[in-house]
């Protein structure tokens, strides 16, 4: 006789029929006029899908005060397809007011604890369920989401930059490297640096580089005049935030699509080193777009290098975080 399958064996495809056969009934809503206390955060443990959460959930706090943000793994598949059939579980911690996962493997559990919890959901990124499954959906404008009521269109995936007191005369560079969507040209984006320097006379210029950067690279660029370079290796953690947050202005190889709008959000005049793309596709597409609204400027030889602040402060995190309060969830 066979033996009873592993949780591995279920395929996604259950999951989606259990949730629909439930009806949107089960999941509930929160009712207004809670005071929020605790915002849960569901982690996969992937740091940049962190960073988002960690963004929003701040963001909150710092507009409600009091506040305690709580973070916990995704639950096993099983774990919570018990909980929407069942609806109870056992050792999950207090009740939050919020809760907020980014990434696929996020999703089954943020719907078992709406439908045991009764609490609202916020999904960040375009999620691979129905987007009617949650109570709110942050997803950047380059996923082109579909227009709905519980979906709201982001500027790039949200971050836990903040600006700070900006230093007169401070510039970064940030160098990432080869990727899936593009190839890397070490002789042009070196010529690209060389002519920015050169033209801004003044400015105290301090580079890293990312895990992506070739040994090749790192070797040429310390061979650049009038730059402090600082591999990525040397770094501490927190070492970036707090230098783009008091940096007047920051040039970043497009392949580093977060970081320039981590730059953005820490109040920086931000350009963009060409890199050349072998798939111009949603990354790209969303650079573009800040590019055409002058968000941000791309390097052309022959143009000037002088970078301008957009002309609003660029805080999507916070953006969020008032429509949030506005619904009147928390």
């Amino acid at each position: 006789m066979r033996g009873a399958r592993t949780e591995s064996e279920y395929p996604a495809q259950a999951e989606l029929f259990i949730i629909c056969a439930l009806g949107p009934a089960a999941f509930g809503r929160q009712s207004k006029g809670v005071k929020l206390t605790q915002i849960l955060i569901i982690s996969d443990g992937k740091a940049g899908h962190r960073n988002q959460s960690l963004g929003l959930a701040e963001a909150l706090q710092r507009r409600r005060g009091q506040v305690e943000i709580r973070e916990m793994a995704p639950l096993p598949r099983w774990s919570a397809l018990q909980i929407l059939l069942m609806r109870r579980a056992d050792a999950l911690g207090p009740k939050p007011e919020l809760v907020i996962g980014a990434g696929h493997a996020t999703h089954l559990t943020l719907l078992a604890l709406k439908c045991l919890w009764r609490v609202p959901v916020v999904v960040l990124m375009k999620p691979t369920l129905p987007a009617a499954c949650f109570d709110l959906c942050l997803v950047p404008e380059h996923d082109q989401p579909p227009s709905r009521d519980n979906l709201v269109v982001t500027r790039g995936a949200l971050n836990r930059m903040r600006p700070g007191d900006k230093v007169a005369g401070s510039g970064m560079m940030l160098i990432g490297g080869p990727s899936k969507s593009n190839d890397w040209d070490e002789t042009e984006l070196i010529e690209q640096l060389r002519s920015i320097i050169a033209q801004s006379e003044g400015v105290r210029w301090r580079l890293t580089t990312s895990r992506r950067t070739p040994p090749s690279t790192l070797q040429q660029l310390n061979a650049l005049q009038g730059v402090e370079v600082i591999p990525v290796e040397a770094t501490e953690p927190g070492w970036l935030p707090t230098q783009l947050a008091g940096t007047e202005q920051c040039w970043v190889s497009e392949d580093s699509v977060s970081m320039v709008y981590e730059a953005l959000s820490a109040g920086c005049a931000v350009g963009t080193l060409t890199v050349p793309w072998t798939r111009q596709g949603r990354l790209y597409r969303g650079l573009m777009s800040l590019a055409d609204q002058g968000v941000i400027s791309r390097y052309q030889a022959g143009r000037s290098v002088e970078l301008v602040p957009p002309a609003r402060m660029f805080d999507e995190a916070g953006r969020c975080a008032e429509l949030i309060l506005n619904r009147g969830w928390l």
